[in-house]
């Protein structure tokens, strides 16, 4: 009786060890991808892995893609998308612009108005799908041309100064409160510190993953789906708000044109870093090193002169490999569930 017991306990481990595995494959993968990416690169250009570059350059680029792809972390996992962060930054950097002008705000009100109007136009989109029914790609569509215009007539298609007129902004971004290491960076792993307590730890980020799993099911057990998707698309805007104040710090100013391909950029990092277009499934920390892989790819392809146009075609390629590695691990899953 004891030897059939142990066999069970052993084959229950087994089974686990094999779904933590499947369920961790993606984020090895992509910490695998990052190591050899930037070991190709230092080998070919050893400036590249300079601390300089890495901090100046790579740390620094990863800031405000990882930013916006934290917050389309939780969309994704619930099954929908959001195309408009890119351009709702640029808006979010308009707006905030404008108004710390126009009544004078110091530093921390600019902060506190940039995440407040970011997280309005996230709720405007959660509004969107579950009270118009509007699918969520139609709706951020349309959303991301409505922000890309807005920014450009509120600016009256001129940049917003920042440096000259408001102290202390470009050290949002810039200012160094540990040596040697940009804000920027430091606010981005404090996000995303916050943000995978959110996922992992509470009613909210179960629900996310809940809703992606099956969004009837959990609208059968009671959960009042369409005000936590609402509250999901706000997050994302609180994200994409955050992003905007550490751009224009990095910046000093609010680049109205500034934006449209940014939302790739974010969606790709989610899916490189293990995150399933199909909804269910994602971690923060993939994410992170999905931005990285992308930081360091850009960045490199740079240092490697590599025409621009080259580096696009190279960037699409890689989304396009990330996106077919999510249908392979997505077929293997349901492979192993039969």
């Amino acid at each position: 009786m004891s030897e059939v017991t142990n066999a069970g306990a052993k084959a229950e481990s087994t089974n686990k060890v094999a779904a933590f595995i499947r369920r961790e494959i993606g984020r090895v993968t992509a910490l695998a991808s990052l190591v050899v990416i930037f070991t190709f690169f230092a080998i070919m250009r050893p400036v590249f892995a300079s601390w300089a570059n890495v901090s100046g350059g790579i740390l620094m680029s990863t800031t405000v893609i990882g930013l916006m792809a934290i917050g389309v972390t939780f969309v994704i996992i619930t099954g929908g998308i959001d195309l408009s962060v890119g351009t709702s930054m640029a808006l979010v950097g308009v707006i905030t612009g404008k108004t710390v002008m126009a009544m004078n705000l110091n530093v921390w009100s600019g902060i506190l108005l940039g995440v407040l109007v970011g997280t309005i136009l996230g709720a405007i989109n959660g509004v969107l799908i579950t009270v118009l029914k509007l699918p969520p790609f139609i709706a951020t569509l349309a959303t991301m041309k409505g922000a890309q215009g807005l920014a450009l007539i509120i600016s009256d298609l001129k940049p917003i100064l920042f440096t000259t007129d408001v102290q202390g902004w470009d050290s949002i971004a810039q200012g160094n409160i540990i040596p040697n290491l940009p804000n920027a960076v430091l606010i981005l792993l404090v996000a995303a510190i916050v943000a995978s307590i959110i996922l992992n730890k509470t009613v909210l980020g179960r629900y996310t993953f809940a809703i992606g799993s099956n969004s009837e099911a959990t609208k059968l057990s009671g959960v009042k789906v369409d005000r936590w998707l609402i509250a999901i698309y706000a997050l994302c805007g609180f994200f994409v708000g955050l992003s905007a104040v550490v751009m224009t710090s990095r910046l000093g100013s609010a680049q109205p044109d500034l934006g449209l391909g940014y939302e790739l950029e974010a969606i790709a990092a989610v899916i490189i870093g293990g995150t399933s277009l199909l909804g269910g499934k994602g971690t923060i920390s993939g994410t992170i090193i999905g931005a990285l892989i992308m930081a360091v790819l850009i960045n490199g392809l740079r240092i490697l002169e590599l025409q621009q146009e080259w580096q696009y075609v190279v960037v699409g390629a890689v989304i396009l490999l990330a996106v077919y590695g999510d249908n392979v691990r997505r077929r293997r899953a349901g492979e192993s569930t039969h």
